[in-house]
């Protein structure tokens, strides 16, 4: 976004406002971290989408490697070429220096994996190819980086949660389901603008695809299904709740667990509201005023070398 563009339009995209209702309570240095991670990430996603538009494949395959480099090793790419691996390095070296090495890894670990989601979208779009609705639903897990964003819930509250209360199977389903009704939503929100666009990657084009249904019945379809997992969380945050109560046994270390897993819970369920809010307030969405509605004006979109 060129200076001009960022005066316009920038602080009506709403980005650090969504987070700050995903990490309620979390400390300021914390959520001004996660904040910019996800403003960060909004900007990669743009980069992406025009990337594939244009056919940049070797610019796609150079970013896709310095970001893995990155990850690996942020404190060495702080003053990178690429402003947007610059912001990267930075935004991860912020968000390790709080809970330690284990967690560390882990998140790398999950990131690792959404760059290489990401690089499978890029291959889709450049050869047309729209997944399966199974297929689909795998690959947005990746891509929303479902993993990546319960892991900052434990950030925000200060507390890693031990192996066998994160991989328990009612923990495992609440976070999965905050995570897939706020992709499937999107994917609601965003079927305008990635329709107008010939894009390949949104459950309601899958639908359409595979399922041969029409547009009004792939729009009522991601509807039940992102509803369905309101029901799924609501049913799963029982049985966490009873997690904690148990957890809270009176000692320090069984009542920070109990305090920190509440915590996460309590922010999975923030993402329900703050993803409906985000949609409605951000002009990131609001094809219907847009000159060219798969493009959003905000966007600098020279077509460049492939």
């Amino acid at each position: 976004m060129p200076a001009d563009k960022v005066a316009e339009y920038a602080d009506a995209l709403c980005y650090t406002d969504l987070v700050a209702g995903y990490y309620v309570d979390a400390p300021d240095e914390v959520v001004s971290a996660i904040a910019d991670f996800s403003t960060w990430f909004f900007v990669w996603d743009d980069r992406h989408d025009r990337d594939a538009v244009h056919g940049r494949a070797d610019a796609w395959r150079t970013l896709r490697e310095h970001l893995h480099a990155a990850l690996d090793d942020p404190e060495s790419h702080g003053d990178h070429h690429d402003p947007l691996v610059a912001a990267f390095a930075e935004c991860v070296q912020r968000l390790f220096s709080h809970l330690g090495p284990a967690w560390n890894a882990r998140f790398a670990r999950h990131f690792h994996a959404v760059i290489e989601a990401y690089d499978q979208e890029f291959t889709n779009r450049r050869t047309g190819t729209v997944p399966t609705v199974g297929a689909y639903i795998e690959l947005r897990r990746h891509t929303f980086a479902h993993h990546v964003w319960l892991d900052l819930l434990e950030l925000a509250a200060d507390h890693e949660l031990p192996d066998a209360v994160r991989n328990h199977p009612e923990y495992r389903r609440a976070g999965l389901a905050s995570q897939d009704f706020s992709a499937w939503y999107n994917d609601l929100c965003s079927l305008p603008k990635e329709i107008a666009g010939d894009e390949v990657h949104n459950l309601g084009i899958s639908l359409i695809q595979h399922e041969k249904i029409s547009l009004e019945g792939a729009v009522a379809e991601v509807r039940l299904r992102a509803a369905s997992r309101i029901t799924e969380f609501l049913e799963a945050e029982r049985e966490v709740l009873r997690m904690a109560e148990e957890a809270e046994d009176g000692t320090h270390e069984g009542d920070a667990l109990g305090a920190g897993l509440r915590m996460c819970l309590f922010n999975m369920r923030n993402w329900f509201s703050s993803v409906y809010w985000f949609h409605h307030e951000s002009g990131r969405y609001r094809v219907d005023t847009w000159d060219d509605r798969s493009t959003p004006p905000y966007i600098s979109d020279p077509a460049g070398d492939a």
